[in-house]
């Protein structure tokens, strides 16, 4: 389960990044807000990925997905991706646990 959804979160590490980069010619916000915002969720991925196999690291996981969903707000295309990122978390937690189960099982 920590392999797949750690993929995700550093995927949507760039994913912030480039949503930085866009939020900051579409909004009158300045670059200080921006990079400070979205350099905190971009260590948050980071963070997340260390605390997955913690009590509250998924729990964590899907706070940020809200998080991703929400900035479409300030971005309206991170309406879209912070919905196809929330469905690849919960895929990574989904098949994630059913491989540690599969695993499981073989080890006896």
């Amino acid at each position: 389960m920590r392999t797949l959804c750690a993929s995700t979160l550093i995927g949507e590490f760039f994913v912030i990044g480039l949503a930085a980069l866009v939020a900051l010619r579409l909004t009158d916000h300045s670059a200080t807000a921006v990079w400070v915002v979205s350099g905190a969720a971009m260590a948050l991925c980071l963070v997340v990925c260390g605390l997955l196999g913690r009590p509250g690291g998924v729990q964590l996981g899907w706070a940020l997905q809200l998080g991703l969903v929400a900035a479409g707000f300030v971005v309206p295309t991170m309406f879209f991706l912070g919905a196809v990122f929330a469905l690849l978390w919960w895929t990574s937690l989904h098949y994630g646990r059913k491989v540690d189960a599969a695993r499981a099982a073989a080890r006896g």
